[in-house]
């Protein structure tokens, strides 16, 4: 085995395909180059470090303050109604079965950039009491979750979306931790769980609950039958935990949000791997009834990704494009609708929070972006709004994962390696 760490450290080392230029992947019509693969991907992780006495870095007219730190890998956050912030804290995934030498050695290299901290599988409160900004308050809301990832307000009703099973907590305001333990609404796939995040939305009306469900693999290579129910979003009754397919051939929808005034479900998505340092870009799309968005055998619509066999040129022929291209690789983990009270240039759009890659050997996201909408659909580039996650050394010192608005104009942002809440608002 360590022959075969050697091997793999010095290919990923030696690898350099991305060395040209990248080319532009933002928007309804990213450029795709020609796919390509070679014996191991590119792979550059950049190593943990600590933030010190510095800060990520915000526009002109922001302030930035850690109002979490010394967390248990928070992931998402809510704001709730008085103000008070949910936290979900934890890992999962239970590992893929008889890991190949390649697979190996990229789960050891992942692991770089992971922090050391066990996952606190629980949800934590934040609170505000005199909204000066400073959280004086904080406190284990619930505990001995399963990998606790997506939340939802309704009704009175919190919902959590762990790895296994979506449940819920009946919530009364200023509660600061749960009354009891938490009723079961419906089970989600948890067989292996490559991608175990479960993302959480609720239509407007509380009707139904939409659940992102990651797939078991890149591209399938474990097998069609280990996908059953994945890569899709299921819409969910609260009432009697009964479920379809929403939508599906998304691979990784890691973060849904619902659209102010319009009710209409949105999403990001991580693509696949493998291909080439500039494919696939992730995405930002509306969520359609119905849609095939292309996964696995295809992608950015049907651009035929020819290592899936066998192919299926009826589903190829169905799938759609995504809205909005965030670039490859940029790892999409959270996604929030702004408000006017962020301030008149990031009023009308969304914040993405985008973890890094690790398939490049040019390190690409690692920061908050913005992107701008305009008659309810993305228009114009990306802005950069929370950045200096990776220092001038290349390493990184924090990793931003769940976005949330606050609606009195604060961005709230979970940072899963230096273990930290950040909140930034503008000048008043």
């Amino acid at each position: 085995m360590r022959a075969i760490l050697l091997i793999g450290t010095v290919a990923l080392t030696l690898c350099a395909c991305d060395s040209e230029p990248t080319p532009e992947q933002h928007g309804s019509n990213p450029s795709l180059p020609a796919p390509h693969r070679g014996l191991l991907p590119d792979m550059t992780i950049p190593r943990l470090t600590a933030w010190g006495n510095d800060r990520p870095t915000v526009p002109q007219g922001y302030t930035i303050q850690a109002i979490a730190t010394d967390l248990r890998i928070p992931r998402q956050t809510l704001v709730l109604p008085n103000g008070d912030i949910l936290v979900t804290e934890g890992t999962g995934g239970q590992g893929a079965p008889r890991l190949n030498p390649k697979a190996f050695i990229a789960n050891i290299i992942k692991s770089w950039g992971k922090t050391s901290v066990a996952g606190g599988n629980r949800l934590t409160l934040l609170r505000d009491a005199d909204g000066d900004g400073t959280y004086e308050t904080r406190s284990i809301f619930a505990s001995n979750l399963n990998g606790p990832y997506g939340l939802a307000l309704v009704n009175g009703v919190l919902y959590v979306a762990n790895q296994d099973a979506l449940v819920r907590f009946d919530y009364r305001e200023g509660q600061t931790e749960a009354s009891g333990t938490p009723t079961l609404v419906t089970n989600l796939p948890s067989a292996i769980n490559h991608h175990w995040t479960k993302s959480l939305a609720a239509s407007p009306d509380g009707r139904f609950l939409y659940v992102g469900i990651g797939s078991n693999s890149n591209i399938t290579e474990r097998g069609i039958d280990v996908e059953v129910d994945r890569a899709m979003v299921w819409q969910v009754d609260p009432q009697t935990g009964a479920h379809r397919p929403y939508a599906t051939g998304l691979r990784n929808p890691t973060a849904l949000t619902i659209q102010p005034g319009t009710g209409q479900l949105w999403a990001v998505a991580n693509e696949r791997d493998e291909i080439g340092p500039n494919l696939v870009p992730d995405y930002l799309t509306s969520v359609r009834e119905g849609a095939f968005y292309g996964w696995p055998y295809s992608y950015w619509g049907q651009n035929v990704d020819v290592r899936v066999q066998p192919q299926n040129p009826e589903r190829v022929a169905s799938a759609i494009r995504p809205d909005y291209a965030l670039g490859a690789h940029v790892a999409a983990l959270g996604v929030a609708f702004s408000t006017p009270a962020m301030g008149a240039g990031f009023a009308d759009g969304v914040f993405v929070g985008q973890h890094g890659s690790w398939n490049r050997a040019s390190p690409v996201g690692y920061k908050v972006a913005f992107v701008p909408f305009r008659d309810g659909r993305p228009a114009g580039d990306p802005i950069d709004f929370v950045s200096g996650f990776l220092n001038s050394e290349g390493n990184a010192r924090g990793r931003p994962v769940g976005v949330s608005v606050d609606p009195r104009g604060a961005l709230i942002v979970a940072d899963d390696l230096s273990n930290t809440v950040w909140r930034i608002t503008a000048a008043r």
